[in-house]
């Protein structure tokens, strides 16, 4: 009788302790409810924004979105301006092959020993000349015109040196030979000059002095 007592009165207190667990539970859920339900309210009084705000915040994507359509337009009429002007850019860089041929073929007559001094190789290269003369003028028209080169500095941007040339008259790096001419699209390089240029004459007995130099290494 006395287990049965005390069985009925541990499974009471067990019931209890459930009962107060789940109360506290249940405590808990509505705190922690209540608390993010107040977080919520204290976000949306954040995220209210007032009509200055939302004003200034359309004036912003205004001005953005008219400084986009301003770079765009600039963009197309860049390219637009680019089209015209350079348009046949590929055009006028294969057309300088005829220049160079023509100029080959005149070096090839004029090498000819049985043509040297006749006069139909004289009137041949007239007629070379007036045909060159032409097509530099048809391409001067349309903004092609030749890199100045001779006498001038080598400069990377518009000269690629080839080789170089004894010369104690010019100061090094003048260009005393053109070997192709470059020409320029109106500010846009269409072809670079092939050139060569001048250095100082090595003296024989600064060569044979670091010749023998290199041999007693």
């Amino acid at each position: 009788m006395e287990k049965d007592q005390n069985i009925n009165t541990k499974n009471q207190e067990t019931e209890l302790k459930e009962h107060t667990f789940e109360d506290k539970s249940e405590e808990t859920k509505e705190q922690n409810f209540e608390e993010k339900s107040e977080e919520t309210e204290k976000n949306e009084e954040v995220k209210e924004i007032t009509p200055e705000e939302k004003i200034k915040e359309l004036e912003d994507k205004l001005i953005r979105t008219f400084a986009e359509m301003e770079n765009q337009r600039r963009r197309f009429e860049k390219e637009r301006e680019d089209a015209f002007n350079y348009g046949g850019f590929a055009f006028a860089k294969e057309t300088l092959n005829l220049i160079d041929n023509l100029e080959r073929s005149k070096q090839i007559l004029e090498n000819d020993d049985i043509l040297k001094n006749t006069e139909a190789l004289k009137k041949t290269l007239e007629h070379f000349d007036i045909i060159n003369k032409d097509m530099v003028s048809i391409l001067e028209k349309n903004g092609i015109t030749p890199v100045d080169s001779i006498g001038k500095k080598l400069d990377p941007n518009l000269h690629q040196a080839m080789m170089e040339i004894d010369n104690d008259q010019k100061e090094p790096g003048t260009i005393v030979q053109e070997i192709q001419k470059g020409f320029m699209m109106k500010n846009r390089l269409l072809r670079s000059s092939l050139v060569a240029v001048s250095k100082k004459t090595e003296k024989k007995d600064e060569k044979s002095a670091e010749i023998k130099k290199n041999l007693d290494k």
